[in-house]
Order: structure tokens, then sequence, then C-alpha cells
């Protein structure tokens, strides 16, 4: 059986002189599309910034592919084969649709960039246009055509389907799952949206005090509206 593609061990990271994460471990699976759910402030997005480098860890490992990215710059995560679409998608609003994507590799070739553009049409239509003039879902749609033109290993996703309508969190939905059919990608996100949960991952994982509460199939979720309560009601 294969390693798995990413081993966290016993990770505690956070902002100041407070932690956030508690000795957290998690290992993902390669080609497993890996949804991250539980309650704001458990530590959800502070897992995926540590993972990108953006907050150190002080206490742990951090290992992708065989190599400890323990406390590893942004660019050498980056490098290894990790792509980020952060929460709020940061696409550059004054470039364009082309520009930006060229952004994501700056040695892509116009095949990347076309491939890129045929994950969502919408892009293509309006490849002239600012980053700035697009609605929210098109951003969105954007900032992950910019990741994946770096042909990431992992793409990590924080919150794609915030303030987005719910016929784009579906196309985004099936367009993850695809990538990661196709091209063994590895897919971890961190989401509430239920149907993007249901349709796109194999496995869930709750926080809860900045650990791994519990994991479970994706599909479980249907039948089991306890579980939700538990590690998401208020």
């Amino acid at each position: 059986m294969d390693k798995p593609v990413l081993e966290l061990d016993g990770i505690s990271a956070g902002y100041g002189t407070g932690l956030v994460l508690q000795d957290l471990s998690l290992t993902v699976d390669r080609g497993e599309v890996l949804g991250i759910m539980g309650r704001n402030g458990v530590g959800k997005s502070t897992l995926l910034k540590t993972l990108m480098g953006l907050l150190k860890v002080r206490s742990g490992r951090l290992t992708f592919s065989g190599h400890d990215l323990t406390n590893a710059p942004s660019y050498r995560v980056a490098a290894a084969g990790v792509g980020y679409v952060p929460q709020g998608r940061e696409v550059f609003p004054d470039f364009t649709i082309r520009q930006n994507l060229i952004m994501g590799n700056l040695k892509a070739r116009n095949d990347d960039i076309d491939a890129a553009m045929d994950l969502f049409p919408v892009l293509r239509e309006r490849a002239r246009a600012t980053g700035g003039s697009l609605s929210g879902g098109q951003q969105q749609q954007l900032a992950i055509a910019r990741a994946l033109i770096g042909r990431p290993a992992l793409l990590v996703l924080d919150e794609p389907s915030e303030g987005i309508q719910p016929s784009i969190v579906r196309e985004i939905g099936t367009t993850l799952k695809q990538v990661s059919a196709e091209k063994g990608m590895t897919i971890m996100l961190v989401e509430q949206n239920m149907d993007m949960i249901t349709q796109c991952c194999d496995r869930v994982v709750f926080l809860e005090g900045g650990r791994i509460a519990t994991s479970v199939p994706a599909a479980q979720l249907l039948e089991s509206p306890a579980l939700l309560n538990k590690y998401m009601a208020f």
C-alpha cells in the first residue's frame, strides 16, 4: 500500500503566544479528497496556513511525499507540489484572467493556460476581463484554475463555496472531483457547505479544540445528523 502523501504528526501552531492547533495528527492518502469541518475557531484555516508555511510549527512534524516540510518557507511548499487557494480568493484585480493564470506558473505555456481555462469555460469567454471585474464565483473559479496551472500533487482550498451562488458551487465541486479522478490529485478543502462536501469528498475530518476529533466517510454525513450537531452546532 502507498504511504500517505501527507502526514502531520503532533502539530501544534497558533498566533502570537496562543496555540490553536494542539498535538494534531492527520494522514491523507494519495488521490483522496478530504473535507475539513468544524465550528468557527477550532483551527481549520490555521491548519491550512501551517501546512503552507504561513504559520510556524511550534512542535511536531509535517511530511509531504516523503519530504520533511516542517517550517519550510511557502515557496518551498509550493515547489514541492502543494497548490493553495486561500479564503477570499486573492486574485489580482487589475490583471486580466490570462495574466492571473500566468501568476500561478510563470513558466506556463499556452497549452497550460488553455487547459486551465477549459476547466471553467467562463474564464475563456472573459479572458481579457480583469480579475476585479468578475463576480465572486468567477473569481473563485479563477483562483482554483490559477492554483491548478502549477500542476500540484496536493490542492488545498479554504472555504471555496463562501459567498458563491449554488449553481457555481456545484460546478466547482464537479470540477474538483473530475480533476482528482483524472489526474490522481489529492485535495484538501475546509468547507461548511454540505452539498459540496458530499458531492466531492471521500472522507471528512472534524476538528475540535485544535485536534482531529473524528474521521468518517463523507457519505455517512447524510445519514448522521447527530454527528453534524455534535461538531457543527453552536
